[in-house]
């Protein structure tokens, strides 16, 4: 990682940041997969991850370079399974921005999240792809950084 890189954990003043990064990478996803396949609004995202943050339901690590402008994020929160043999940490969006890709920020962002996993107690971390073949590359750094493929697909029905 550049030396003009760093890692911080995301505080509820972060939100609206974040909140820009995540509509970046749900545009992403759909425009790759021609799928409009998630509702993004901007303040309500604010707000929600504002509300997280506060009640420690969600934990943020943000990548910062050395003008403290923001090129990343990871976010995790807790929990808990029998499979898996008590808690974990599910990592709902990973999202480096294009122009910092392949300069191992989300390699960062990963280690400081299996940190942060490993002093709570957590036995793992699991996440799902975005759409496949789509985000084969994204399936590879998975498999780099030490995640293998446990099988099935992620699935969801409204409520």
């Amino acid at each position: 990682m550049p030396q003009n890189t760093f890692i911080e954990r995301a505080t509820a003043s972060d939100s609206s940041e974040v909140a820009v990064m995540v509509g970046e990478l749900l545009g992403e996803i759909m425009n790759a997969i021609g799928v409009q396949a998630f509702n993004f609004d901007l303040d309500e995202t604010t707000t929600r991850l504002r509300d997280f943050l506060d009640q420690e339901k969600y934990f943020v690590f943000v990548a910062r370079d050395a003008h403290r402008q923001a090129v990343g994020f990871i976010a995790i929160y807790e929990s808990y399974a029998l499979y898996a043999e008590g808690a974990f940490g599910t990592i709902p969006e990973l999202y480096v921005r294009s122009d910092r890709r392949s300069s191992s920020v989300g390699t960062q962002l990963l280690s400081r999240a299996k940190s942060f996993g490993a002093s709570r107690g957590w036995r793992r971390l699991e996440v799902t792809t975005p759409p496949l073949p789509q985000f084969q590359k994204t399936l590879a750094f998975y498999e780099r950084e030490g995640f293998a493929i446990t099988g099935g697909r992620k699935l969801k029905c409204g409520l």
